[in-house]
């Protein structure tokens, strides 16, 4: 049940853009305000309850009540402008997130490593710190992007940057990254 939810979840934020942009052509803005404040209930709910990580019961209650705060804005304001705030905030948030772990180490992509790799030589905790600070910079220009297109006004911009773009540009960083990490894996075997 527990990876069910947190899997609905998971499908509900990145489909995110597309709910709003298609929920905005079939419902009035103040009932797809109510859907998404109760879905942002939900959420708060259950990553209380189903959250053992103090830190992640903090990350993930922060995003659910951002949601919660930006519907019930453009609820209060007839305005849809608060719904495409969400992932400007979603990028702030993980941009505080990782940036956090470069302040108090290990960072947060060193952690995930030492998963697969516990005994990660001092190399790879470089080499781990460094991509954290790539990330932070991704989360920094991608909030940017995605604030542009909220501002804009253009619906079809917002979507397309924020339910497309942004998500090519994570795959290819992550892509790219990838493939550093074996370049730089098979240098330090030589």
């Amino acid at each position: 049940m527990r990876t069910v939810v947190k899997f609905s979840f998971a499908l509900l934020l990145i489909a995110y853009p597309f709910l709003v942009y298609y929920g905005m052509a079939l419902f009035d803005l103040r009932i797809l305000a109510v859907l998404l404040m109760v879905i942002a209930v939900g959420r708060l709910a259950g990553v209380l309850a189903l959250t053992p990580s103090p830190a992640m019961r903090v990350q993930g209650s922060f995003a659910a009540l951002a949601l919660l705060t930006l519907a019930g804005a453009s609820f209060l304001l007839d305005s849809p402008t608060g719904l495409h705030f969400y992932p400007v905030l979603l990028n702030a948030l993980l941009f505080v997130v990782f940036a956090v772990s470069l302040a108090r180490p290990p960072s947060l992509v060193e952690r995930l490593a030492r998963i697969t790799d516990p005994d990660l030589p001092p190399s790879g905790v470089a080499y781990t710190r460094k991509v954290t600070v790539v990330w932070c910079l991704f989360f920094v220009l991608n909030g940017t992007a995605s604030c542009l297109t909220a501002l804009s006004g253009d619906r079809e911009v917002w979507v397309f940057y924020n339910g497309f773009l942004a998500y090519i540009l994570m795959g290819t960083l992550f892509a790219v990254e990838y493939s550093v990490r074996l370049y730089v894996k098979r240098q330090a075997a030589l």
